[in-house]
């Protein structure tokens, strides 16, 4: 039996978060340029987003570029960012009800692309499905550090005092404000690290750590990763007979 006949519907994680790792290890390993691991990991991209919309998950978050990843090679970024503009189908998104955000340092995007980005996030605004978020140029140090800029000058102009600061009001100045904690964070390609992403969002994520390369990664996969987030017990600090 298939990990897609297995899962339990009526329990599919809400949230998942998603590190794709490992498009240009998978493109050496093949004798070819990064950027064909990239194209083909863009296409597994689509595969994964519709699955996850087909299962009934809600919200979708994919690290795509990282604010480290500026420091690669010129070419490779200017590359990156060429295939991210063509990757962005509309029609994929409308056929399948799904909304388009992206979150992360967006100043930093070349003009062309946010105004690509920002095309799409407004064409898909009025569907109702899955929320599919991008990370780009993106890193959690970052986006927790412009949150604590912010609260520190509400306070200095006597908008909040110190004592209302809490966990809520930091969540509702992250960029992920608008959706909720993720519920189980997978991770591709053999690393085991979180990489600077929703470090304060994945408190108490599952996490899922697989060997597979992001290209490979296709629907079977990713129900594989979700079955064994139904087998786990989500405590949260509890004992198992408080659950």
């Amino acid at each position: 039996m298939s990990y897609r006949e297995q899962i339990d519907k009526s329990r599919i994680p809400a949230h998942i978060a998603i590190i794709m790792d490992g498009n240009g290890r998978w493109a050496k390993q093949r004798g070819q340029a990064r950027s064909f691991g990239h194209q083909t990991g863009a296409e597994t991209v689509h595969i994964i987003a519709e699955e996850a919309a087909r299962l009934g998950v809600r919200y979708l978050t994919l690290y795509t570029f990282s604010t480290e990843n500026w420091n690669r090679p010129v070419d490779e970024v200017a590359a990156l960012m060429s295939l991210l503009m063509d990757s962005i189908e509309e029609e994929t998104f409308m056929k399948n009800n799904i909304s388009f955000r992206i979150i992360g340092d967006t100043a930093k995007l070349p003009s062309e692309v946010l105004a690509r980005l920002e095309q799409c996030i407004t064409h898909t605004s009025q569907n109702t499905g899955m929320c599919l978020t991008l990370a780009l140029s993106y890193s959690s140090k970052w986006e927790i550090t412009e949150a604590v800029k912010l609260i520190a000058t509400h306070v200095r102009n006597n908008l909040l005092t110190v004592d209302e600061i809490n966990d809520q009001l930091i969540n509702d100045h992250l960029n992920t404000s608008y959706m909720p904690d993720p519920d189980l964070l997978i991770r591709t390609g053999g690393e085991i690290r979180l990489s600077n992403y929703l470090l304060w969002q994945c408190a108490y994520s599952e996490l899922y750590f697989c060997n597979t390369f992001w290209p490979d990664f296709h629907e079977e996969e990713f129900c594989k990763a979700i079955h064994d987030y139904q087998k786990r017990e989500r405590r949260f600090g509890k004992t198992s007979e408080q659950i």
